[in-house]
């Protein structure tokens, strides 16, 4: 089983290590299994990134003046990532880099 991002391989099972995967895990239900899982982790990740940015950015845009804020998670992380003081994980560790 090989596990590609952006045609990269980034995790290769061998055939011995999903058997001992498959001795927890029925055969026939394996790839679906696995897939279900990697999901999992990226949106759980996603998911609490989002809860960070918004508790972050919340009394920012209410102390700019904002009286309300989208429900859609997109659009507010849009409305965030459009403001001029935003500044992503790389610039904020750029900054605090010490030379």
């Amino acid at each position: 089983m090989k596990i590609f991002i952006n045609d990269k391989e980034i995790l290769s099972l061998s055939e011995t290590q999903k058997k001992v995967i498959k001795n927890e895990i029925n055969s026939d239900i394996f790839d679906e299994d696995m897939e279900r899982r990697l999901k999992y982790i990226l949106i759980h990740k996603y998911e609490r990134c989002f809860d960070r940015l918004k508790k972050t950015w919340e009394p920012k845009l209410a102390a700019d003046g904002a009286k309300s804020f989208p429900i859609d998670k997109d659009a507010f992380a849009e409305l965030v990532f459009a403001r001029e003081d935003y500044k992503d994980r790389k610039a904020l560790d750029s900054e605090n880099e010490i030379i």
